[in-house]
């Protein structure tokens, strides 16, 4: 079996549980902001509707096409116009609210801290996330994570954002590693495994809802404890 000497972690959708703990967010919003005497009478269609707007939004990003103060308010402001709203005051505070207590939230996907406990005494443990620098590591701190990891690479450090090699390549720069003995671990099939495979790196898709597909990927799992396997 390869042996790796550095594990390079995505956040979101991989540890931390970003739908549950989003929407745990969006629905304190709902309330907060009296959404049902907006035109909103189900949470549900508001939450619904946000997360297709923000999965937009947030491919833009990714392509260097908006800034992140733009995303923050633009997808509280096209969700609610979507539902004949358009007061774009509220619609900033939406989007503050949501980045103040989102990352508050402390969901983890199964079995994380206890793979991570198994890991720790035999590998060099990183963070590469397309997230914002403020945001991620009070994620990690407030889920109890931050320990874990030597190197925490946000695209806003790198000024690069996942799948551009630039991020991966500052990483293992920062960390002595080099690409036959890292492993890339993600959620997301260009971002996380198209990324790392652009460096000749190894990858873990982790793909808990069996996601068909048709990449080459050198490992994938469902469950994170799997890694228990082959590390």
């Amino acid at each position: 079996m390869k042996r790796y000497s550095h594990l390079f972690f995505d956040l979101d959708r991989t540890l931390w549980d970003f739908q549950t703990n989003s929407r745990q967010a969006l629905q304190e919003l709902y309330l907060t902001f009296e959404l049902e005497s907006r035109g909103i009478s189900n949470v549900h269609d508001f939450i619904l509707k946000f997360e297709e707007i923000n999965e937009s939004l947030w491919a833009a990003y990714r392509m260097g096409n908006l800034h992140k103060r733009q995303l923050r308010s633009m997808r509280f402001y096209k969700t609610m116009e979507s539902f004949g709203c358009k007061d774009e005051r509220m619609c900033r505070s939406m989007g503050d609210m949501y980045i103040e207590i989102s990352p508050v939230k402390t969901g983890l996907f199964p079995n994380t801290h206890e793979t991570l406990d198994y890991l720790a005494g035999n590998y060099r443990m990183h963070i590469i996330t397309n997230g914002f620098e403020e945001v991620q590591h009070l994620k990690l701190k407030n889920a109890g994570l931050t320990p874990y990891f030597d190197l925490i690479m946000t695209s806003e450090l790198a000024s690069a954002r996942k799948p551009d090699p630039v991020i991966f390549q500052l990483a293992m720069q920062k960390v002595g590693a080099s690409a036959p003995d890292a492993l890339m671990i993600g959620d997301d099939l260009i971002a996380d495994i198209g990324g790392a495979r652009s460096l000749w790196m190894d990858q873990v898709f982790f793909n808990p809802e069996g996601v068909l597909h048709e990449e080459e990927i050198t490992y994938e799992i469902k469950d994170l404890i799997e890694l228990k396997a082959f590390l």
